[in-house]
């Protein structure tokens, strides 16, 4: 509609912003709001499209950004006190290609602190705009809260865990892990450098590939970019699945998993049989030590990003953060080893999955969206930390690219979820797949209802 002047993107924008000041009071996803600067790039981009200038599907379209992406013109806190009044000199590179591609930047989204499991506790949780007695997830909350309630178009979010897919999960939205390498990182607040991905949330595939379309490829500012050109993500859209192989490993899918979201796995298969895709039976290669290595790989690289402010300041740091810190540190070089090589070991057995089909379907979580007092006693059985965790954390060990994205609705009327798993560099695949189902199904096309 902007593109075509049928609205400007002044009009959108301020909006945009009167729905944050109406209903963020209770639901707390931004951080920090640039109103002003948001309506000066609205209305730069409605002179641009004016005169004939039109830069992409993001020009002029409000969006907003997880608060650990550097930017120049507002703070980046990275969910923290010892970072609240931090105004970085340059922009990350992500927040330079959205702006470039005409987007307008509604403000920076609440998280976890450090991008871990809890937030600072001087800082107010996010909440779920389906209903608030429920998990959020973790740790881009603000960036699945926002898109959720209508409050920006689509988020960036960052996932070195299920940061992206958990908030997705809880809060209806589709979300892509990329390839590890495929965004670049620079400026961008690290938890833990090889195993943090950056990506787009959104109410749809195809939003999340128009995002993931501007901010993918190789920034000679993060050595670790992949210096591999990115495919056009966009023409994906609309194309057939008709023999796609989609694998499926049952006892690992649906085995020890809630029947609601097996159940809804189960139709899901079904959707994809009737567009024409093939479905392969796989075994995936064993993950338990993999995933019970997580806490401890993470703990090590996180206390090497904090090693600047902690223990120095530790009594700046909320318990969850500096208890993983701690945990860091008295990490033994052989422990690290270990973990590294049942990484490397998994990683290329995973690989080989992919001789054999396109993409791998499984749940989001083993569970429907707990509830908050379900996440009070989960807290104290570190079991159900590694039950959750199967279905993220050995993607991000592996670096595999993912979409997350809705598949119907548990008994209390919260959003299930599952998850499209490619090989590495394979967003195309699961992208289309994720667009197919969706054409298909209208679970990601529902919203929350806000009252008032």
């Amino acid at each position: 509609m902007i593109r075509r002047e049928e609205a400007t993107s002044t009009g959108v924008t301020q909006n945009m912003l009167d729905l944050i000041a109406r209903m963020d009071g209770r639901l707390h996803s931004y951080i920090h709001l640039c109103a002003d600067r948001a309506l000066a790039q609205a209305a730069t981009a409605d002179v641009e499209i004016g005169a004939g200038i039109y830069k992409g599907p993001l020009h002029g379209v409000p969006i907003a950004v997880k608060d650990l992406y550097y930017t120049t013109y507002a703070p980046t806190r990275a969910g923290t006190m010892i970072y609240k009044d931090f105004l970085p000199t340059y922009n990350a590179t992500v927040v330079d290609r959205l702006e470039t591609a005409g987007a307008v930047i509604l403000g920076k989204l609440s998280m976890t602190e450090g991008a871990y499991t809890g937030h600072h506790p001087t800082i107010p949780s996010p909440v779920n705009p389906w209903n608030p007695e429920y998990w959020v997830g973790t740790s881009s909350s603000g960036s699945g809260v926002a898109p959720s309630a209508g409050l920006c178009f689509a988020s960036l979010g960052s996932d070195t865990g299920g940061s992206i897919r958990y908030p997705c999960a809880t809060c209806g939205l589709t979300g892509i892990k990329p390839t590890w390498g495929r965004v670049s990182r620079h400026g961008v607040f690290a938890l833990a450098n090889s195993l943090d991905h950056i990506g787009p949330m959104a109410r749809s595939a195809a939003d999340c590939a128009a995002v993931l379309q501007v901010i993918a490829g190789w920034d000679a500012q993060d050595p670790t970019s992949l210096d591999v050109p990115a495919p056009d993500y966009m023409a994906e859209i609309g194309k057939s699945v008709r023999d796609m192989r989609i694998g499926i490993d049952r006892s690992y899918a649906l085995g020890g998993v809630e029947s609601q979201v097996a159940d809804a796995l189960e139709r899901a298969l079904e959707v994809f049989t009737h567009l024409g895709a093939r479905v392969v039976e796989v075994t995936l290669p064993d993950y338990d030590a993999l995933v019970d290595a997580w806490i401890g790989m993470c703990a090590i690289e996180t206390a090497v990003a904090h090693k600047d402010t902690y223990p120095a300041r530790a009594d700046e740091y909320g318990p969850d953060l500096a208890q993983l810190i701690d945990e860091g540190r008295a990490m033994t070089g052989m422990q690290a080893a270990e973990g590294h090589y049942l990484r490397i070991a998994f990683t290329a057995s995973f690989e080989t999955l992919f001789r054999d089909i396109d993409c791998m379907l499984c749940p989001t979580m083993p569970t429907p969206t707990p509830s908050l007092a379900d996440m009070a006693d989960y807290g104290a059985d570190p079991a159900v930390l590694g039950n959750i965790m199967r279905y993220t954390a050995p993607y991000n060990f592996t670096g595999s690219p993912t979409v997350t994205l809705p598949n119907g609705f548990d008994s209390v009327g919260m959003p299930l979820s599952m998850q499209i798993v490619g090989p590495k560099l394979g967003e195309a695949a699961i992208i289309r797949a994720a667009h197919a189902y969706q054409s298909a199904t209208d679970w990601h096309t529902r919203q929350p209802n806000m009252g008032a």
